[in-house]
C-alpha cells in the first residue's frame, strides 16, 4: 500500500506541475490574443531585424561615415575631385557590404539577451565592420589618390574616428524598436 501511495504522490506532483505550466501558457496566450502587451517588447525576447531595418541602418551609416571620409579625404588630398571619387566609390561598395553584414549578423542571437543588442555585441559588430572598411578605404583611396602615404592617412584617421562612432551608432540603434521582429512564442 505504501508503494502505491508513493507512486500516486509522484504522479500527483507531476500533474500539479503540468497544470501550473498549462495555466501559465493559457495566461500568456490570452495576453497575446487580447493585445495586452502589444507595442511592448518582451523582456529578454529573441528578435530578428527586418530587412528594411538593415537597409535603413546601412544607408544612414553610409551617410554619416561618408561625411567623415569626405572630410578626411579632402584634408589629406587637398583635392575636391579626389575626395568626391573616394566617397562615391566608398558609398556604393560599403552600403551593399554593410547591408549584407547586417543580414549575416542577424542570424546570431549572441549578445541579445534583453530584447536589444548588448554593448559587447555592438563593439564586436563595429570592430568586424571596421576591419573590412579600413581595407576598403585604403584600397579605394590608394587607387584614386595614387599615393599610398596619403591613402594610409585617410584610412587611418577614418579608422580611429569611425570605430568609436560606429559603436555609438550601434548603441543608438539597440534602443530603437522599429524593425525588430520578436519571437512571440506562439504560432497561429
Amino acid at each position: 500500500m505504501a508503494k502505491f501511495e508513493k507512486s500516486r504522490d509522484k504522479y500527483q506532483e507531476k500533474l500539479t506541475r503540468f497544470e501550473q505550466g498549462l495555466k501559465t501558457l493559457q495566461s500568456e496566450k490570452m495576453q497575446y490574443l487580447e493585445g495586452i502587451e502589444m507595442g511592448k517588447p518582451p523582456v529578454g525576447g529573441n528578435f530578428k531585424e527586418t530587412t528594411m531595418r538593415s537597409a535603413v541602418k546601412s544607408m544612414i551609416w553610409r551617410l554619416i561615415a561618408g561625411s567623415v571620409t569626405f572630410i578626411t579625404s579632402l584634408k589629406f588630398s587637398g583635392s575636391l575631385s579626389t575626395a568626391l571619387r573616394i566617397v562615391g566609390s566608398d558609398f556604393f561598395s560599403k552600403a551593399l557590404t554593410m547591408f549584407i553584414g547586417e543580414r549575416l549578423m542577424n542570424n546570431s542571437q549572441a549578445g541579445r539577451k534583453t530584447g536589444a543588442d548588448s554593448a559587447g555585441r555592438s563593439v564586436a559588430k563595429a570592430l568586424i565592420w571596421r576591419l573590412f572598411a579600413i581595407c576598403n578605404t585604403l584600397t579605394v583611396s590608394c587607387f584614386f589618390a595614387k599615393d599610398l602615404t596619403m591613402a594610409s592617412k585617410i584610412a587611418g584617421s577614418d579608422a580611429i574616428f569611425k570605430t568609436g562612432l560606429m559603436v555609438l551608432f550601434e548603441r543608438v540603434w539597440a534602443r530603437i524598436e522599429w524593425g525588430k521582429d520578436y519571437d512571440s512564442g506562439f504560432i497561429i
